[in-house]
């Protein structure tokens, strides 16, 4: 694990969109408007309007974000008004219907720890099984963080659990039992039995740390199976400051001699689009020729970049200078489930002009637009910015992580709102989850016949199947965010 203090620090980077000598005209207050701006009582709603107003992807769709809703003082300080609650307004008047993704917090320097992987938790990572014809849900246990609170306990991956504190979850108070301000609470524990749910008398108590950082490059291995050498990789997250380990495992993975990949991303809600591209580099090749994606911003943006920032190409080596460690194939196995979204979308439909990806598991979640970190900094574009902390207005610590553009691969196509849909379809079973890394774990089964056309498993029908409702990363701030994270040289006219 590295040192806490490197990481705090490094974190401070993750997620950016920097822009150096960037000179804004739009982003500036329109004075002769609004001589004093707006009252303190809807600073935080001024904030939110101008960044949407020049930033969001939907800029145009929405009318509240119109430019002459700020050509009217009076007006424009009564439409702040509207809502008294900054997330009221952020959601209920500047959201386009459609937008399932974009979001805020009351706290940046929270948003941006959760976003570089450091968060409070108690690690462990699970997802929530609504039982069929009820309002009461389970939760089953994916997997547990190395170093957490969860990891010294008696509880692993498999394990179901009923109820919080003695209260059977529900639809209506699970949130505040799992994910709510307590920072103890404790498990009542469950087993399958004839394919049912039935609570035990088992109890786990788990305490959240403040500082948890997880390291997404989860578990790396490799197999000889039938004169066929093929790698596994479980990636949970695109957290650029573990991208050394991410190339390192791939340096294992070259180093055994693998020919085939098995690249595990079904707990993996997204996260660095640079990390996307590092990962699929790290698959297909390194040959900077080759365009990864083409970004697609708001009409505003758009007609102020130029080919070079809009595209990003395959790469060589990582952002420390480090050359990459490439398998060179011509075909992958990707696992991927409905948790499956944002930046493993992209590396899934980044690769798929260049190679064959063969899908394994369920519709992924369908998140195509990617989003950047805004503070209240007009000077500074409203990017967050860790160079420019102290310009952020000291009496607003709001950000907003709205999305702003949509990611195209090299045969433009990014449509896929609905979802990625699988090659070869099956579903995680709750009788019979298995242990990540083992041969007979279903999912890895399947892709092990697939590459050999035998596997210690014969059986892949589901008993128990995982009808996912949400899961724990959901209520992260990190969230499915694609995040850029590509510096730019801007100047808007």
């Amino acid at each position: 694990m590295k040192n806490q203090e490197n990481i705090l620090k490094a974190g401070k980077y993750f997620f950016l969109f920097l822009f150096s000598g960037i000179l804004l005209t739009a982003c500036k207050k329109d004075d002769d408007n609004i001589p004093d701006g707006p009252s303190a009582e809807v600073a935080i709603q001024d904030f939110m309007w101008r960044a949407m107003n020049l930033w969001y992807f939907w800029q145009a769709d929405v009318e509240n974000l119109d430019d002459s809703v700020i050509s009217n003082a009076t007006l424009y300080e009564e439409f702040l008004a509207t809502e008294t609650d900054p997330g009221e307004f952020f959601d209920n008047q500047l959201l386009f219907n459609e937008d399932r993704f974009s979001f805020y917090s009351e706290d940046y320097k929270e948003l941006t720890r959760a976003l570089s992987g450091i968060s409070k938790s108690n690690g462990l990572e699970f997802g929530l099984v609504r039982f069929q014809g009820s309002d009461d849900i389970f939760g089953y246990v994916r997997y547990i963080v190395p170093g957490s609170d969860a990891a010294s306990k008696d509880i692993a991956r498999g394990d179901l659990f009923t109820g919080v504190n003695g209260q059977t979850l529900n639809i209506d108070n699970y949130t505040d039992l799992l994910f709510g301000d307590e920072d103890t609470y404790t498990l009542n524990m469950a087993d399958i039995a004839d394919n049912t749910v039935t609570p035990n008398d088992i109890e786990v108590t788990l305490t959240k740390q403040p500082n948890l950082a997880e390291n997404p490059v989860f578990l790396s291995k490799s197999f000889d199976i039938n004169g066929e050498k093929i790698g596994y990789l479980v990636y949970n997250g695109f957290t650029n400051e573990y991208d050394e380990d991410l190339n390192s495992a791939f340096g294992d993975l070259k180093a055994a001699g693998v020919t085939h990949l098995v690249l595990d991303l079904r707990y993996n809600p997204g996260g660095s689009v640079n990390s996307a591209r590092l990962l699929a580099s790290m698959i297909y090749g390194t040959n900077t020729d080759n365009l990864f994606l083409r970004q697609r911003w708001n009409a505003k943006v758009q007609s102020q970049l130029n080919d070079e920032q809009l595209e990003d190409y395959f790469g060589s080596q990582t952002d420390a200078g480090t050359a990459l460690n490439t398998l060179n194939l011509d075909k992958v196995y990707i696992l991927a489930t409905g948790s499956t979204a944002s930046a493993s979308e992209l590396v899934i439909n980044g690769l798929a002009p260049y190679m064959d990806v063969v899908h394994i598991g369920e519709t992924t979640r369908g998140k195509n637009e990617f989003s950047i970190t805004m503070v209240d900094d007009p000077e500074g574009s409203f990017i967050f910015n860790p160079d420019r902390e102290n310009e952020i207005n000291s009496n607003n610590q709001w950000a907003i992580q709205p999305l702003v553009g949509r990611n195209e691969n090299a045969d433009g196509f990014s449509d896929y709102t609905e979802g990625l849909v699988p090659d070869i379809e099956l579903q995680e079973d709750l009788a019979d989850l298995g242990i990540l890394g083992d041969q007979n774990e279903p999912f890895l089964a399947r892709a092990i016949q697939e590459i050999t056309g035998a596997s210690g498993k014969r059986d892949f029908s589901v008993r128990v199947p995982a009808e996912v409702m949400t899961s724990s990363k959901m209520f992260g701030p990190i969230k499915d965010n694609m995040v850029l994270d590509k510096p730019l040289d801007v100047k808007f006219q």
